[in-house]
């Protein structure tokens, strides 16, 4: 496995969806695993500065290493997926942007993901990892919904270990997660060298509790943790908040 080259052509139960955002696109399963607001949000908050070298591990459908091309200056981005099928797909979409020169697709495990990327050299890790831990209820392991929801393929220490490894002193690793596992989260990523920065809590609306939470951790940072102002997706009229219409950067912001 490794990176691919793929022509750009959709094969049966694709179809290709508009990000509304400088025209890019991406391939996407009728039936099947698609994106969602967290990764969004995730492209979002992740420090993307120009030059910055950025790593998506479980890319997925390359959403987030597709809107980062898009939105930063970023000088490469690399997805590493697992699921052959979703990886090939992935590839797609990046030729199908015209983004092959800056976005590569590689196919591999996280868990031998030193063997794509060398030590310290990564500027900014991103993960939307599976949420549902081991014994999470009974899944189908060749499922890719599956697969991308429940820890089978990798764990979050898996994620958190390989993005330790890559990523140069001072480099962030950025996750969205659900916030019942945010102590696991700080504490393996204390466990390996990276010092947790910044928390957000993501609720669906005013006076909801959290369903999702953002956090951002510096390898070989000093403790000093902060809560940012909490994200809320619909505002207490239940349109889309302000900041989630920036976010997706639509036109009819409100005012």
């Amino acid at each position: 496995m490794g990176v691919l080259s793929l022509k750009i052509e959709l094969l049966e139960n694709e179809r290709i969806d508009d990000l509304q955002y400088k025209g890019l696109k991406i391939i996407q399963k009728t039936k099947g695993f698609c994106f969602g607001v967290d990764a969004v949000l995730l492209a979002s908050f992740a420090d993307v500065k120009r030059n910055d070298r950025v790593a998506d591990l479980g890319t997925g459908t390359g959403i987030i290493s597709i809107l980062l091309a898009g939105k930063t200056q970023a000088k490469s981005l690399s997805g590493l997926e697992i699921q052959q099928e979703m990886a090939e797909m992935a590839g797609r979409s990046v030729l199908l942007n015209d983004l092959q020169d800056r976005v590569r697709i590689i196919c591999g495990d996280i868990k031998k993901s030193h063997e794509f990327f060398a030590p310290s050299s990564i500027d900014v890790a991103v993960s939307n990892p599976p949420y549902m831990n081991k014994g999470g209820g009974l899944v189908n392991p060749d499922d890719t919904k599956a697969i991308s929801r429940h820890e089978i393929m990798c764990t979050l220490e898996d994620v958190i270990a390989a993005g330790s490894r890559m990523l140069v002193p001072g480099g962030q690793l950025a996750m969205v997660h659900r916030p019942e596992r945010l102590v696991d989260i700080a504490c393996l990523m204390r466990n390996y060298g990276i010092e947790p920065k910044y928390i957000r809590f993501v609720h669906p609306s005013p006076y909801k509790r959290a369903n999702l939470i953002l956090i951002k951790g510096t390898r070989g940072g000093r403790p000093q943790l902060k809560m940012m102002e909490p994200l809320y997706i619909y505002d207490e009229t239940g349109e889309y908040s302000r900041e989630i219409n920036e976010i997706y950067c639509r036109d009819e912001v409100k005012k």
